[in-house]
């Protein structure tokens, strides 16, 4: 009798366990369709990334924004503000992640008595060839063209210059090719004052509306420079009326907006437009606690030779020093060195000045927020929460493709793919090239960019390349001798560039299927330098080995060190011992001394070339 009283005991107690777990998983069921439609997101998140976790394509929330009045790219980072229209144009309801968010950091109110004037932050904007560089070469009596390539603006660059009366103004120098829209937009938001330059002998192009609208958008006031008045073609009045349409009209004409006649060549006016930008500047009443916490904004992110990941940061508020503990983005570090735009060190950075900084622990993205905390341990803690849940989004946007995925690709028809994986040596270039490639997208070619880093090309963008039959346009940078070799063995085509339009071309040709035949470039041999020999009255002599190919005297060569091209020419001279010698198989040592040039180190690879005239082709493969 005992035993059955205790066995229906345990069954009332398993039977009520069981009713209370049937609650608690339905209160459990009622709590997840409650958060169905709940995405957790971080603030600065990209239009592609978003779209990847509410599942819809990103054309779809590009076109909302179109609607809602809003340009957005695939890849440009979206505020807090916009982040919230979308989700509720979709039907979702978005939670910032604290831990990510910039929030986070509150930055507190500085009171008045603390503010200090500051110089004007200045962006230089215009479209491409109508003399923006030449102007910031006259305003810092240096040549900052020669060193570019094709005489284009490449990357963003900042500089701070002292004008009359020991006022100061900084420069912020965004490229002018429409690849840079998203650049351009940054230095637009980072900036007090846009000077616009026009050509007077050209006119308003589309690259200057966008630059207009960039500026207007982001509420700073406009300060029109009409460039190349000396040139005998030169029609200020038809700029100024092309100008009034586009609703920026001049003070001459009655508006609100300063303009100069200026001529970047010859200097003329440039004092008047630097005293109209500081007229401008006072009006804003520019003001920033110098004596507190910095707080700036990632201009430009870069992977330098000798130096490690580099970035030019724009101090916005506090003094910036030497051993100082910061966070940007998803990185945290300690600054290292400072260094101004002339490369000279510096210990410290008050507002409003470009700054290079070493001591980032990876690579931060060209808009992030500078922070700097006084603990070492926090910054780090902030930067690995942040980094966490990055993975965490990343885990989630792994997409596959579905059955629905293919019967959408029959409907819209046949359609060709065209897949590139792009390496760059700098954040902002890869972003631009993917951003400028994506909207060649046609009905018949679709351009999937399924892969943009930094650095050289290695083994691993081959092996993705082939994975996903696409090609690799490099920017900047070489394949290493190893992908190289794998690129040959499995036919993978490797675009290599340094000017940006000529990338944008070359793919726009292809989807034409214009491809002409032209010179193309032939690696004949790859040899690694493992000691370097000074010889007086000679220079130095790199002491190599030949890892593959053959090489002779007339050989053009180039020397690379970690991707990156030091130096591009011809042989002095090649030994073998001591001899003179012709040629130098594979598998041999030899001596090599480079024509005017001496900066060799160990470790270092040069690798010969000739130019070859071939027939270029795409094959296209429509599975």
């Amino acid at each position: 009798m005992g035993e059955d009283a205790g066995a229906s005991t345990r069954a009332i107690a398993r039977k009520k366990k069981k009713k209370e777990r049937l609650e608690q998983e339905k209160i459990q069921q009622d709590i997840d369709a409650l958060r169905a439609n709940v995405i957790n997101v971080t603030e600065y998140l990209s239009t592609v990334d978003l779209a990847n976790l509410m599942k819809i394509e990103a054309s779809e929330i590009i076109k909302k924004c179109f609607l809602l009045g809003n340009m957005i790219t695939i890849n440009q980072r979206l505020d807090k503000d916009l982040i919230q229209i979308i989700a509720d144009e979709f039907g979702f309801r978005i939670e910032f992640q604290k831990e990510y968010n910039e929030n986070s950091l509150e930055d507190e109110v500085d009171i008045v008595e603390a503010l200090k004037p500051r110089p004007p932050v200045v962006t230089v904007m215009g479209h491409v060839d109508h003399g923006k560089t030449s102007l910031l070469d006259y305003v810092r009596k240096a040549n900052v063209v020669a060193g570019e390539a094709g005489g284009i603006t490449q990357h963003i660059g900042a500089y701070k210059v002292k004008v009359g009366n020991g006022k100061e103004i900084a420069f912020l120098d965004t490229p002018g090719h429409e690849a840079f829209t998203a650049m351009r937009a940054r230095g637009g938001q980072a900036a007090d004052i846009v000077v616009l330059v026009v050509a007077a002998d050209d006119s308003v192009m589309p690259q200057t509306v966008e630059a207009i609208n960039h500026a207007l958008a982001a509420n700073v006031p406009i300060v029109v420079a009409i460039n190349k008045v000396d040139k005998p073609d030169s029609n200020s009045e038809r700029i100024r009326q092309q100008l009034a349409e586009k609703n920026i009209l001049v003070e001459e004409w009655g508006g609100n907006y300063q303009s100069v006649e200026i001529s970047a060549k010859f200097g003329k006016n440039i004092e008047t437009l630097l005293e109209k930008i500081l007229l401008q500047a006072e009006l804003l009443e520019l003001k920033a606690n110098p004596d507190r916490m910095t707080r700036g904004v990632v201009l430009e992110a870069k992977l330098d030779k000798g130096r490690g990941v580099s970035a030019t940061v724009l101090v916005q508020k506090g003094t910036l020093k030497v051993g100082s503990n910061f966070v940007a983005g998803l990185y945290s570090g300690k600054v290292r060195a400072m260094f101004d735009e002339r490369d000279k060190r510096i210990e410290s950075a008050g507002p409003s000045t470009p700054v290079m900084v070493l001591g980032f622990d990876g690579m931060p993205q060209a808009g992030d927020v500078f922070i700097e905390l006084e603990s070492e341990s926090m910054v780090r803690e902030i930067a690995l929460k942040r980094q966490q849940l990055k993975r965490e989004q990343d885990f989630r946007q792994v997409k596959r493709t579905t059955l629905d995925d293919i019967s959408k690709q029959i409907k819209e028809g046949i359609q060709v793919d065209l897949n590139i994986i792009i390496k760059a040596d700098t954040d902002g270039s890869a972003e631009a090239i993917s951003d400028s490639l994506m909207k060649l997208s046609t009905n018949e070619a679709k351009v999937n960019v399924i892969h943009n880093a930094l650095g050289q090309i290695t083994e691993s963008d081959i092996l993705l390349a082939e994975a996903s039959g696409a090609i690799v346009i490099g920017f900047n940078v070489r394949p290493n001798l190893n992908a190289r070799k794998l690129a040959e063995k499995n036919s993978i085509d490797i675009r290599l560039h340094n000017i940006i339009y000529k990338i944008i071309d070359e793919v726009k040709l292809a989807l034409e299927g214009m491809l002409e035949p032209e010179l193309k470039e032939e690696v004949t041999c790859t040899i690694e330098v493992r000691q370097v020999f000074k010889v007086p009255k000679i220079g130095n002599i790199a002491g190599c080995y030949v890892q593959d190919g053959k090489i002779s005297r007339n050989t053009k060569v180039r020397l690379l060190r970690e991707g990156f091209v030091i130096f591009e020419g011809g042989i002095s001279s090649l030994k073998r011992i001591k001899d003179d010698v012709r040629e130098v198989d594979q598998g041999y040592e030899c001596g090599i001394g480079l024509e005017n040039f001496n900066d060799i180190k160990p470790g270092d690879i040069i690798e010969g070339f000739k130019i070859v005239e071939s027939k270029r082709t795409l094959v296209f493969e429509n599975n």
